[in-house]
């Protein structure tokens, strides 16, 4: 089981609920914001992430190490799988591979 998982933000889809549509390896999916209102991330920002909820903030550069780290444990399926498993079914899932 993964404990955050970074993905990048495309999109913030609501300032009034504090979502934003997040890339996750290809998967898209609505994450929650609200635990970052400190440091309000943007469109580009790339998020830790954890059962739907942006956690902080990182870098690209350690997002990309992080999901290289995945993919050579053999934990980048099982981060997508977490991701599908948000349950948050208004937004339509797009894999990119």
């Amino acid at each position: 089981m993964c404990l955050a998982i970074p993905g990048k933000i495309i999109e913030i889809t609501s300032d009034a609920t504090h979502c934003a549509l997040v890339d996750v390896m290809g998967v898209r999916r609505k994450v929650h914001l609200g635990l970052l209102q400190e440091d309000k991330p943007q469109t580009g920002d790339w998020v830790l992430i954890h059962v739907g909820f942006a956690m902080s903030k990182i870098s690209e550069e350690e997002a990309l190490d992080q999901m290289h780290t995945l993919q050579m444990l053999g934990e980048s399926e099982a981060a997508i799988e977490e991701v599908r498993g948000y349950g948050l079914e208004d937004v339509q899932e797009k894999r990119i591979t």
